[in-house]
């Protein structure tokens, strides 16, 4: 198991800010400790041969490593973990998140993209030009905002589709056209 080791060891540092959610064990599915995972995404079906995935236990996230794991029922995924062997064990991770690494998300082009991927990325205005660079986004309401600073001045713009004309990655820059009035608001 030498070469297992050294794997490990080399995921062991992941932080949760470098991994991106991916779902949640919701159940038990056999008595050989097979586990069955709801995946937060629209396309569960490019997961399914994954070698290993991060569980969240404690505050910590643990590389577990995938014997087989397949669809089940279209939207579940059925995860038979090499550690866990018995009802006991997939006990012990019931309703632990999976977590993988950003790198291993499918890029997405056009004006469609991931929040973490455009933090830094100076949002232009149609209107108004520059309005300054990316800060976070907030999506903790029912409303997703762009958090932005201008010099000192910090500028919530809702993140809609409507607002989004381009989204120019090699220059990282979105282009959008705020409602009228929106941006006055803060940077009078």
């Amino acid at each position: 198991r030498s070469k297992q080791g050294r794997r490990v060891r080399h995921l062991s540092d992941m932080r949760k800010e470098d991994c991106f959610y991916l779902g949640k064990i919701v159940s038990k599915y056999s008595f050989k400790g097979e586990v069955l995972a709801k995946l937060d995404t629209d396309d569960p079906e490019i997961y399914q041969n994954m070698e290993s995935v991060f569980v969240s236990l404690g505050n910590n996230l643990i590389p577990f490593f995938i014997d087989r794991c397949r669809l089940h029922k279209s939207a579940l995924l059925r995860l038979d973990f090499e550690e866990v062997k018995d009802e006991a064990a997939a006990e012990r991770i019931l309703g632990a998140e999976l977590y993988l690494p950003l790198q291993l998300l499918p890029p997405l082009s056009g004006n469609k993209f991931y929040y973490h991927e455009v933090i830094g990325f100076t949002l232009m205005d149609k209107a108004h030009g520059d309005i300054g660079v990316i800060t976070a986004i907030n999506d903790s309401a029912s409303q997703v905002l762009f958090e932005a600073k201008k010099g000192e001045k910090e500028l919530l713009i809702p993140l809609n589709d409507d607002i989004i004309n381009q989204v120019d990655r090699e220059n990282k820059t979105i282009h959008v056209s705020t409602p009228e009035g929106l941006v006055d608001l803060y940077l009078e």
